[in-house]
């Protein structure tokens, strides 16, 4: 199980909303080379938690480096790395089919689990596969319906630009359409704010960002942990890719291979709340 304290302390350093991390004093959005000390990235917000630390370790080793990263979701890192902007496109999806003919790599880094959250007054501590689809798509607008209290259901959840709501479409609602009754915001940081302050309410997030401000719900009774998605118990679930145009080269490689080293995901990365890819079952 995740240590709560040292997730909390990642998650501090963690910008909410725009969820842009700037490290250096670099800036502009030309693709470095393989001789350039820099590196840009955007897309998951989801992967935020992972890649910041992993940032502030990885210029430590490189002091001449700077790395800047921001969110902004999966596909819009994926669009900005297909269209040479970016080095990396962080994203939480597999590669769709409209973007193999854009020579990208895909380089599999972490496994991201996600939960569902409501806010700390709400009495409801399980949520089953029907009920969140029913929710999801609308049918389902009162806690009342699964034994709660009477109360109108508001979804909280992300645009579709984004890996996150792209995961739980395709484990939850296996490609079921949203409702259209939500709130959409533009990040993991935004959703898990704004249901903590919005009684009735319900989101899903990157579970990283699931602090002590709100609730974490069991999926078809299993609590998350990382020990049941590794057991295959808990379901929701996705993994974290770091796509380059073409094969990475000079620091944009290194990064990458430090994201994926034993040293880094052996000791940090379920501190931070994800599961390392090496210990999934297949």
């Amino acid at each position: 199980m995740f240590g709560s304290k040292k997730i909390l302390s990642a998650m501090s350093a963690i910008v909410i909303g725009a969820a842009v991390l700037v490290t250096g004093c670099g800036g502009g959005d030309n693709v470095s080379n393989e001789s350039s000390n820099k590196i840009t990235a955007s897309g998951s917000t989801a992967l935020l938690p992972l890649l910041k630390p992993a940032q502030e370790i990885f210029q430590q080793k490189n002091n001449q480096l700077t790395i800047n990263i921001s969110g902004g979701g999966s596909f819009t890192g994926m669009n900005q790395v297909a269209s040479g902007s970016v080095d990396i496109g962080n994203s939480d999806v597999n590669l769709p089919e409209e973007y193999k003919d854009k020579g990208l790599v895909d380089h599999k880094v972490v496994v991201e689990p996600f939960v569902f959250i409501v806010d700390k007054a709400n009495t409801i501590d399980n949520i089953s596969e029907q009920q969140a689809i029913d929710i999801l798509t609308g049918k389902i607008t009162n806690w009342n319906e699964i034994g709660g209290a009477n109360q109108k259901i508001t979804l909280i959840h992300r645009a579709k630009s984004s890996g996150s709501r792209a995961t739980i479409s395709e484990v939850v609602l296996k490609g079921t359409a949203f409702t259209d009754d939500a709130v959409i915001l533009d990040s993991n940081g935004a959703v898990r704010t704004a249901v903590a302050s919005t009684p009735g309410a319900i989101g899903y997030v990157d579970a990283p960002y699931a602090d002590d401000s709100v609730n974490i719900l069991k999926f078809n009774g299993i609590e998350f942990t990382a020990q049941n998605i590794i057991d295959g118990k808990y379901l929701i679930y996705g993994y974290g890719h770091m796509y380059t145009k073409g094969e990475p080269t000079g620091v944009v490689k290194e990064f990458i291979d430090y994201v994926m080293s034993d040293e880094f995901q052996n000791s940090h990365v379920e501190n931070l709340g994800f599961i390392p890819v090496g210990k999934m079952k297949h």
